[in-house]
């Protein structure tokens, strides 16, 4: 029997060798970010993410709400 085989991670920081530390122009960054993203928490900031809700709904299942819109417009064509 062969023994396990135990790897090593295989993964990497990107500090090359120094310490993992946040940086000023990071921290700029990020200020940056987050101004951002508080000034586009507007009013209308609930209807935007229900509609792209929507949108990431329907755009996903496009063939299959196609597809039954057509059967119950050819069913409601047999009734009628």
């Amino acid at each position: 029997m062969h023994a396990p085989h135990i790897t090593m991670p295989l993964w990497s920081t990107a500090s090359f060798g120094d310490s993992a530390d946040t940086s000023a122009m990071e921290f700029s960054a990020l200020g940056a970010h987050m101004a951002a993203c508080k000034t586009l928490t507007g009013r209308l900031f609930v209807a935007r993410c229900a509609a792209e809700a929507m949108h990431g709904f329907v755009a996903s299942r496009l063939i299959t709400t196609l597809v039954v819109a057509a059967l119950l417009i050819g069913i409601s064509s047999f009734i009628f």
